[in-house]
Protein backbone atom coordinates (compact mmCIF):
# COMPACT_ATOMS: atom_id res chain seq x y z
CA UNK A 1 0.00 0.00 0.00
CA UNK A 2 2.81 2.38 0.93
CA UNK A 3 4.73 1.69 -2.26
CA UNK A 4 1.55 2.33 -4.27
CA UNK A 5 1.17 5.73 -2.61
CA UNK A 6 4.79 6.62 -3.35
CA UNK A 7 4.44 5.47 -6.95
CA UNK A 8 1.27 7.55 -7.36
CA UNK A 9 2.99 10.62 -5.91
CA UNK A 10 6.02 10.16 -8.16
CA UNK A 11 3.82 9.43 -11.15
CA UNK A 12 1.88 12.64 -10.57
CA UNK A 13 4.96 14.55 -11.69
CA UNK A 14 5.42 12.46 -14.84
CA UNK A 15 7.69 13.07 -17.79
CA UNK A 16 7.23 16.81 -17.41
CA UNK A 17 9.98 16.43 -14.80
CA UNK A 18 11.71 13.12 -15.52
CA UNK A 19 12.29 13.88 -19.21
CA UNK A 20 14.26 17.10 -18.53
CA UNK A 21 16.18 15.33 -15.74
CA UNK A 22 17.28 12.60 -18.16
CA UNK A 23 18.21 15.31 -20.66
CA UNK A 24 20.32 17.04 -17.99
CA UNK A 25 22.15 13.81 -17.13
CA UNK A 26 22.77 13.04 -20.80
CA UNK A 27 24.22 16.52 -21.40
CA UNK A 28 26.49 16.19 -18.35
CA UNK A 29 27.78 12.84 -19.63
CA UNK A 30 28.47 14.50 -23.00
CA UNK A 31 30.55 17.17 -21.18
CA UNK A 32 28.20 20.03 -22.02
CA UNK A 33 28.84 23.00 -19.68
CA UNK A 34 26.73 22.83 -16.52
CA UNK A 35 24.98 26.15 -17.14
CA UNK A 36 23.92 25.03 -20.63
CA UNK A 37 22.65 21.69 -19.30
CA UNK A 38 20.59 23.49 -16.63
CA UNK A 39 19.24 25.94 -19.21
CA UNK A 40 18.25 23.16 -21.62
CA UNK A 41 16.51 21.27 -18.81
CA UNK A 42 14.65 24.36 -17.62
CA UNK A 43 13.46 25.28 -21.12
CA UNK A 44 12.39 21.70 -21.84
CA UNK A 45 10.51 21.51 -18.54
CA UNK A 46 8.69 24.77 -19.30
CA UNK A 47 7.80 23.72 -22.85
CA UNK A 48 6.58 20.24 -21.91
CA UNK A 49 4.71 21.08 -18.71
CA UNK A 50 3.47 24.58 -19.62
CA UNK A 51 2.84 25.16 -15.92
CA UNK A 52 4.34 28.63 -16.34
CA UNK A 53 4.50 30.95 -19.36
CA UNK A 54 7.65 30.66 -21.48
CA UNK A 55 8.11 34.43 -21.19
CA UNK A 56 9.06 33.79 -17.57
CA UNK A 57 12.42 32.35 -18.65
CA UNK A 58 14.00 35.59 -19.85
CA UNK A 59 12.69 37.57 -16.91
CA UNK A 60 13.92 34.95 -14.44
CA UNK A 61 17.41 34.94 -15.99
CA UNK A 62 17.76 38.61 -15.17
CA UNK A 63 16.22 38.26 -11.71
CA UNK A 64 18.57 35.37 -10.98
CA UNK A 65 21.65 37.59 -11.06
CA UNK A 66 20.07 40.96 -10.20
CA UNK A 67 21.26 40.75 -6.61
CA UNK A 68 23.68 43.04 -4.78
CA UNK A 69 25.04 40.09 -2.76
CA UNK A 70 26.31 38.40 -5.94
CA UNK A 71 28.68 41.31 -6.54
CA UNK A 72 30.78 39.86 -3.73
CA UNK A 73 31.57 36.76 -5.81
CA UNK A 74 33.84 38.38 -8.43
CA UNK A 75 35.40 40.58 -5.75
CA UNK A 76 36.52 37.64 -3.59
CA UNK A 77 37.74 35.78 -6.67
CA UNK A 78 39.78 38.81 -7.72
CA UNK A 79 41.20 39.17 -4.20
CA UNK A 80 42.46 35.58 -4.35
CA UNK A 81 44.12 36.20 -7.73
CA UNK A 82 45.82 39.37 -6.48
CA UNK A 83 47.08 37.53 -3.38
CA UNK A 84 48.82 34.95 -5.53
CA UNK A 85 50.29 37.47 -7.98
CA UNK A 86 51.63 39.74 -5.23
CA UNK A 87 53.21 36.87 -3.32
CA UNK A 88 51.18 37.64 -0.19
CA UNK A 89 49.93 34.05 -0.10
CA UNK A 90 53.54 32.97 0.61
CA UNK A 91 53.57 35.22 3.66
CA UNK A 92 50.64 33.21 5.01
CA UNK A 93 52.68 30.04 4.52
CA UNK A 94 55.70 31.49 6.34
CA UNK A 95 53.60 32.45 9.38
CA UNK A 96 51.73 29.12 9.36
CA UNK A 97 55.07 27.27 9.27
CA UNK A 98 56.36 29.28 12.20
CA UNK A 99 53.17 28.57 14.16
CA UNK A 100 53.47 24.80 13.72
CA UNK A 101 57.25 24.26 13.60
CA UNK A 102 57.27 22.74 17.11
CA UNK A 103 54.67 20.06 16.31
CA UNK A 104 55.11 16.62 14.80
CA UNK A 105 54.27 17.06 11.13
CA UNK A 106 54.87 20.80 11.33
CA UNK A 107 55.01 21.63 7.63
CA UNK A 108 52.02 19.40 6.93
CA UNK A 109 50.04 21.28 9.57
CA UNK A 110 51.29 24.57 8.12
CA UNK A 111 49.97 23.48 4.72
CA UNK A 112 46.52 22.89 6.18
CA UNK A 113 46.58 26.24 8.00
CA UNK A 114 47.57 28.17 4.91
CA UNK A 115 44.73 26.46 3.03
CA UNK A 116 42.40 27.86 5.69
CA UNK A 117 43.96 31.33 5.50
CA UNK A 118 43.82 31.42 1.71
CA UNK A 119 40.27 30.07 1.72
CA UNK A 120 39.13 32.79 4.09
CA UNK A 121 39.88 35.26 1.30
CA UNK A 122 39.41 33.54 -2.06
CA UNK A 123 36.34 31.54 -1.01
CA UNK A 124 37.14 28.81 -3.54
CA UNK A 125 38.33 25.28 -2.85
CA UNK A 126 39.64 24.58 -6.37
CA UNK A 127 41.63 27.84 -6.37
CA UNK A 128 43.03 26.98 -2.94
CA UNK A 129 44.02 23.47 -4.02
CA UNK A 130 45.86 24.78 -7.09
CA UNK A 131 47.54 27.78 -5.41
CA UNK A 132 48.59 26.05 -2.19
CA UNK A 133 49.46 22.80 -3.98
CA UNK A 134 51.99 24.56 -6.21
CA UNK A 135 53.61 26.14 -3.15
CA UNK A 136 53.70 23.18 -0.80
CA UNK A 137 53.56 19.73 -2.41
CA UNK A 138 57.22 19.80 -3.50
CA UNK A 139 58.34 20.83 -0.01
CA UNK A 140 56.07 18.25 1.62
CA UNK A 141 57.79 15.53 -0.42
CA UNK A 142 61.21 16.91 0.55
CA UNK A 143 60.11 16.82 4.21
CA UNK A 144 59.48 13.09 3.98
CA UNK A 145 55.85 12.80 2.95
CA UNK A 146 54.97 10.32 0.16
CA UNK A 147 53.75 12.28 -2.86
CA UNK A 148 50.24 10.70 -2.89
CA UNK A 149 49.76 11.59 0.79
CA UNK A 150 51.04 15.15 0.23
CA UNK A 151 48.48 15.55 -2.57
CA UNK A 152 45.70 14.16 -0.37
CA UNK A 153 46.66 16.55 2.44
CA UNK A 154 46.43 19.59 0.15
CA UNK A 155 43.15 18.35 -1.35
CA UNK A 156 41.66 17.96 2.14
CA UNK A 157 42.94 21.33 3.36
CA UNK A 158 41.53 23.04 0.27
CA UNK A 159 38.03 21.80 1.15
CA UNK A 160 37.97 24.60 3.70
CA UNK A 161 37.63 26.93 0.70
CA UNK A 162 33.86 26.60 0.81
CA UNK A 163 33.59 25.94 4.56
CA UNK A 164 35.45 28.83 6.18
CA UNK A 165 33.80 32.24 5.69
CA UNK A 166 33.79 34.29 3.60
CA UNK A 167 32.77 31.67 1.07
CA UNK A 168 31.21 31.96 -2.37
CA UNK A 169 29.13 28.87 -1.57
CA UNK A 170 27.39 30.65 1.32
CA UNK A 171 26.68 33.68 -0.85
CA UNK A 172 25.05 31.44 -3.49
CA UNK A 173 22.99 29.32 -1.08
CA UNK A 174 21.91 32.47 0.73
CA UNK A 175 20.69 33.90 -2.56
CA UNK A 176 18.90 30.69 -3.58
CA UNK A 177 17.12 30.28 -0.22
CA UNK A 178 16.69 33.95 0.67
CA UNK A 179 19.04 33.99 3.68
CA UNK A 180 21.52 36.75 4.56
CA UNK A 181 25.08 35.86 3.53
CA UNK A 182 26.43 37.73 6.58
CA UNK A 183 24.32 35.51 8.85
CA UNK A 184 25.61 32.37 7.14
CA UNK A 185 29.20 33.63 7.45
CA UNK A 186 28.77 33.99 11.21
CA UNK A 187 27.11 30.59 11.50
CA UNK A 188 29.85 28.89 9.45
CA UNK A 189 32.78 30.12 11.55
CA UNK A 190 32.70 27.39 14.24
CA UNK A 191 31.89 24.52 11.81
CA UNK A 192 34.64 25.71 9.44
CA UNK A 193 37.21 25.79 12.24
CA UNK A 194 36.12 22.31 13.39
CA UNK A 195 36.68 20.93 9.89
CA UNK A 196 40.11 22.58 9.82
CA UNK A 197 40.97 21.05 13.20
CA UNK A 198 39.80 17.61 12.06
CA UNK A 199 42.25 17.76 9.13
CA UNK A 200 45.08 18.94 11.42
CA UNK A 201 44.37 16.12 13.89
CA UNK A 202 44.24 13.54 11.10
CA UNK A 203 47.62 14.68 9.78
CA UNK A 204 49.12 14.55 13.29
CA UNK A 205 47.80 11.02 13.89
CA UNK A 206 49.05 9.75 10.51
CA UNK A 207 52.43 11.39 11.13
CA UNK A 208 52.74 9.78 14.54
CA UNK A 209 52.02 6.38 13.01
CA UNK A 210 54.28 6.60 9.93
CA UNK A 211 56.85 9.21 11.09
CA UNK A 212 56.77 11.08 7.78
CA UNK A 213 58.05 14.27 9.36
CA UNK A 214 59.67 15.12 12.65
CA UNK A 215 59.09 18.27 14.63
CA UNK A 216 59.23 19.58 18.15
CA UNK A 217 62.37 19.74 20.30
CA UNK A 218 62.60 23.52 20.26
CA UNK A 219 62.30 25.80 23.26
CA UNK A 220 59.49 28.25 23.78
CA UNK A 221 62.00 31.05 23.26
CA UNK A 222 63.12 29.68 19.89
CA UNK A 223 59.51 29.18 18.79
CA UNK A 224 58.57 32.71 19.85
CA UNK A 225 61.58 34.09 17.98
CA UNK A 226 60.70 32.24 14.75
CA UNK A 227 57.07 33.32 14.97
CA UNK A 228 58.04 36.92 15.67
CA UNK A 229 60.44 36.98 12.71
CA UNK A 230 57.85 35.59 10.29
CA UNK A 231 55.18 38.00 11.51
CA UNK A 232 57.69 40.85 11.22
CA UNK A 233 58.35 39.93 7.60
CA UNK A 234 54.73 39.38 6.61
CA UNK A 235 52.31 40.92 9.13
CA UNK A 236 50.87 43.21 6.46
CA UNK A 237 49.46 40.21 4.54
CA UNK A 238 47.02 39.67 7.41
CA UNK A 239 45.50 43.10 6.81
CA UNK A 240 43.46 41.49 4.02
CA UNK A 241 41.66 38.77 6.05
CA UNK A 242 41.59 41.22 8.96
CA UNK A 243 39.58 43.75 6.98
CA UNK A 244 37.19 41.05 5.76
CA UNK A 245 36.52 39.53 9.17
CA UNK A 246 36.37 42.84 11.00
CA UNK A 247 33.98 44.33 8.44
CA UNK A 248 31.60 41.36 8.24
CA UNK A 249 31.53 40.23 11.87
CA UNK A 250 31.29 43.76 13.26
CA UNK A 251 28.35 44.44 10.96
CA UNK A 252 30.05 47.53 9.53
CA UNK A 253 30.45 46.06 6.03
CA UNK A 254 28.28 43.80 3.91
CA UNK A 255 30.07 40.87 2.24
CA UNK A 256 30.13 42.85 -1.01
CA UNK A 257 31.66 45.91 0.67
CA UNK A 258 34.16 43.70 2.50
CA UNK A 259 35.15 42.08 -0.80
CA UNK A 260 35.64 45.47 -2.46
CA UNK A 261 37.72 46.70 0.48
CA UNK A 262 39.85 43.55 0.38
CA UNK A 263 40.55 44.06 -3.34
CA UNK A 264 41.68 47.65 -2.73
CA UNK A 265 43.87 46.70 0.26
CA UNK A 266 45.50 43.80 -1.63
CA UNK A 267 46.23 45.90 -4.72
CA UNK A 268 47.60 48.71 -2.53
CA UNK A 269 49.95 46.28 -0.74
CA UNK A 270 51.06 44.87 -4.09
CA UNK A 271 52.04 48.32 -5.35
CA UNK A 272 53.77 49.26 -2.08
CA UNK A 273 55.81 46.04 -2.13
CA UNK A 274 56.59 46.40 -5.82
CA UNK A 275 55.23 42.92 -6.61
CA UNK A 276 52.27 44.19 -8.63
CA UNK A 277 52.41 46.32 -11.76
CA UNK A 278 49.80 47.83 -14.04
CA UNK A 279 50.88 45.36 -16.73
CA UNK A 280 49.68 42.50 -14.47
CA UNK A 281 46.08 43.71 -14.43
CA UNK A 282 44.84 42.42 -17.81
CA UNK A 283 45.90 38.80 -17.16
CA UNK A 284 44.67 39.01 -13.55
CA UNK A 285 41.25 40.36 -14.54
CA UNK A 286 40.87 37.81 -17.33
CA UNK A 287 41.71 34.98 -14.92
CA UNK A 288 39.12 36.18 -12.41
CA UNK A 289 36.53 36.75 -15.14
CA UNK A 290 36.91 33.14 -16.34
CA UNK A 291 36.11 31.79 -12.89
CA UNK A 292 33.27 34.25 -12.41
CA UNK A 293 31.96 33.37 -15.88
CA UNK A 294 31.51 29.77 -14.73
CA UNK A 295 29.57 30.64 -11.56
CA UNK A 296 27.13 33.40 -12.51
CA UNK A 297 25.49 31.73 -15.56
CA UNK A 298 24.72 28.72 -13.35
CA UNK A 299 23.09 30.99 -10.77
CA UNK A 300 21.12 32.79 -13.49
CA UNK A 301 19.80 29.54 -14.99
CA UNK A 302 18.84 28.13 -11.61
CA UNK A 303 15.91 30.48 -10.94
CA UNK A 304 13.65 29.45 -13.86
CA UNK A 305 14.48 25.80 -13.12
CA UNK A 306 13.58 26.20 -9.43
CA UNK A 307 10.37 28.08 -10.24
CA UNK A 308 9.25 25.42 -12.71
CA UNK A 309 10.00 22.56 -10.28
CA UNK A 310 8.07 24.38 -7.55
CA UNK A 311 5.09 24.86 -9.88
CA UNK A 312 5.18 21.14 -10.72
CA UNK A 313 5.22 20.26 -7.02
CA UNK A 314 8.54 18.42 -7.23
CA UNK A 315 9.85 19.41 -3.74
CA UNK A 316 6.57 18.41 -2.10
CA UNK A 317 6.50 15.08 -3.94
CA UNK A 318 10.11 14.41 -2.95
CA UNK A 319 9.34 15.13 0.72
CA UNK A 320 6.27 12.86 0.62
CA UNK A 321 8.16 10.02 -1.04
CA UNK A 322 11.03 10.15 1.45
CA UNK A 323 8.98 10.63 4.60
CA UNK A 324 6.64 7.82 3.51
CA UNK A 325 9.58 5.43 3.75
CA UNK A 326 10.70 6.68 7.18
CA UNK A 327 10.01 9.61 9.46
CA UNK A 328 13.07 8.94 11.61
CA UNK A 329 14.91 12.25 12.09
CA UNK A 330 18.36 10.66 12.20
CA UNK A 331 17.86 8.47 9.13
CA UNK A 332 16.50 11.36 7.07
CA UNK A 333 19.54 13.47 7.92
CA UNK A 334 21.83 10.59 6.97
CA UNK A 335 19.96 10.32 3.66
CA UNK A 336 20.46 14.04 2.94
CA UNK A 337 24.15 13.83 3.82
CA UNK A 338 24.58 10.80 1.56
CA UNK A 339 22.91 12.61 -1.36
CA UNK A 340 25.08 15.69 -0.85
CA UNK A 341 28.37 13.81 -0.57
CA UNK A 342 27.55 11.83 -3.72
CA UNK A 343 26.67 15.06 -5.54
CA UNK A 344 29.86 16.74 -4.29
CA UNK A 345 31.88 13.92 -5.83
CA UNK A 346 30.69 14.63 -9.36
CA UNK A 347 29.80 18.35 -9.57
CA UNK A 348 31.08 21.70 -8.36
CA UNK A 349 29.45 23.53 -5.46
CA UNK A 350 27.34 26.06 -7.35
CA UNK A 351 25.30 23.67 -9.54
CA UNK A 352 24.80 21.37 -6.56
CA UNK A 353 23.45 24.25 -4.51
CA UNK A 354 21.07 25.60 -7.15
CA UNK A 355 19.70 22.13 -7.95
CA UNK A 356 19.61 20.44 -4.53
CA UNK A 357 18.97 23.29 -2.06
CA UNK A 358 15.36 23.94 -3.22
CA UNK A 359 14.75 20.17 -3.25
CA UNK A 360 16.20 19.29 0.17
CA UNK A 361 15.20 22.43 2.09
CA UNK A 362 11.49 21.38 2.32
CA UNK A 363 12.62 18.01 3.69
CA UNK A 364 14.75 19.76 6.31
CA UNK A 365 11.78 22.01 7.20
CA UNK A 366 9.55 18.94 7.47
CA UNK A 367 11.77 17.38 10.15
CA UNK A 368 12.18 20.68 12.01
CA UNK A 369 15.79 21.44 11.12
CA UNK A 370 16.83 25.08 11.52
CA UNK A 371 17.36 26.65 8.06
CA UNK A 372 20.77 28.01 9.06
CA UNK A 373 21.86 24.61 10.32
CA UNK A 374 20.62 23.05 7.06
CA UNK A 375 22.73 25.44 4.97
CA UNK A 376 25.87 24.76 7.01
CA UNK A 377 25.27 21.00 6.88
CA UNK A 378 24.71 21.12 3.13
CA UNK A 379 27.88 23.06 2.32
CA UNK A 380 29.96 20.92 4.70
CA UNK A 381 28.68 17.66 3.19
CA UNK A 382 29.43 18.96 -0.32
CA UNK A 383 32.93 19.83 0.89
CA UNK A 384 33.45 16.25 2.08
CA UNK A 385 32.40 15.11 -1.38
CA UNK A 386 35.28 17.06 -2.91
CA UNK A 387 37.80 14.56 -1.53
CA UNK A 388 35.61 11.44 -1.39
CA UNK A 389 37.28 8.72 -3.49
CA UNK A 390 37.39 8.13 -6.33
CA UNK A 391 35.69 11.15 -7.95
CA UNK A 392 36.31 14.07 -5.58
CA UNK A 393 36.95 17.32 -7.47
CA UNK A 394 39.96 18.35 -5.37
CA UNK A 395 41.60 14.99 -6.03
CA UNK A 396 41.50 15.79 -9.75
CA UNK A 397 42.85 19.33 -9.19
CA UNK A 398 45.95 18.17 -7.28
CA UNK A 399 46.41 15.25 -9.66
CA UNK A 400 46.39 17.73 -12.54
CA UNK A 401 49.11 19.94 -11.07
CA UNK A 402 51.34 17.05 -9.91
CA UNK A 403 50.68 14.23 -12.39
CA UNK A 404 50.11 11.82 -9.49
CA UNK A 405 47.63 8.96 -9.94
CA UNK A 406 44.06 9.76 -8.83
CA UNK A 407 43.67 6.31 -7.24
CA UNK A 408 46.85 6.69 -5.16
CA UNK A 409 45.73 10.11 -3.91
CA UNK A 410 42.22 8.82 -3.23
CA UNK A 411 43.56 5.95 -1.11
CA UNK A 412 45.52 8.39 1.09
CA UNK A 413 42.46 10.70 1.39
CA UNK A 414 40.33 8.11 3.24
CA UNK A 415 41.39 9.14 6.82
CA UNK A 416 40.58 12.78 6.04
CA UNK A 417 37.16 11.82 4.67
CA UNK A 418 36.41 9.83 7.83
CA UNK A 419 37.25 12.63 10.27
CA UNK A 420 35.53 15.29 8.16
CA UNK A 421 32.44 13.08 7.99
CA UNK A 422 32.45 12.85 11.80
CA UNK A 423 32.37 16.67 12.02
CA UNK A 424 29.60 16.80 9.39
CA UNK A 425 27.47 14.46 11.52
CA UNK A 426 28.11 16.65 14.58
CA UNK A 427 26.95 19.71 12.63
CA UNK A 428 23.86 17.86 11.43
CA UNK A 429 22.80 16.58 14.86
CA UNK A 430 23.93 19.42 17.15
CA UNK A 431 22.24 22.72 16.13
CA UNK A 432 24.28 24.78 18.62
CA UNK A 433 27.44 24.31 16.53
CA UNK A 434 25.85 26.38 13.75
CA UNK A 435 23.76 28.80 15.82
CA UNK A 436 25.92 29.70 18.84
CA UNK A 437 27.28 32.88 17.26
CA UNK A 438 23.93 34.01 15.86
CA UNK A 439 21.33 36.39 17.32
CA UNK A 440 18.59 34.72 19.39
CA UNK A 441 16.08 34.92 16.50
CA UNK A 442 17.99 32.23 14.56
CA UNK A 443 18.37 29.78 17.43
Amino acid sequence: MLWNQIAQEAGAIGWDFYGPVLLFLALIILAVPIWAAIAASAVTMLLVSQVLPMSLFGESLFDGIDAFALTAVPLFILTGDVLVRTGLSRKFLDVAEALTCWTRGGFGSATVLVCGMFSAISGSDAAGAAAVGRMTIGRLVESGYPRPYACALVAAGACTGILIPPSIAYIVIGLVLGISASTLFQAALIPGVLILLSILITNTVVNRKHAYEGGGLITVGEWTKQLGQSLGRGWYAFLVPGVIFWGIFSGRLTPTEAGATAVVVTIFLGFILGTLKLADFPAMLVSSAKVNGVILPIVAMSLPLSQTMAALGVPQSFVFSVTSLTDNYYLLILLMIGILIAAGCVMETTPNIVILAPLLKPLADNIGMNEIQFCIMMITALGVGFITPPLGLNLFVVSGITGESILKIAARAVPFVFFMLCVTLMIAYIPAISTTLLPEIYK
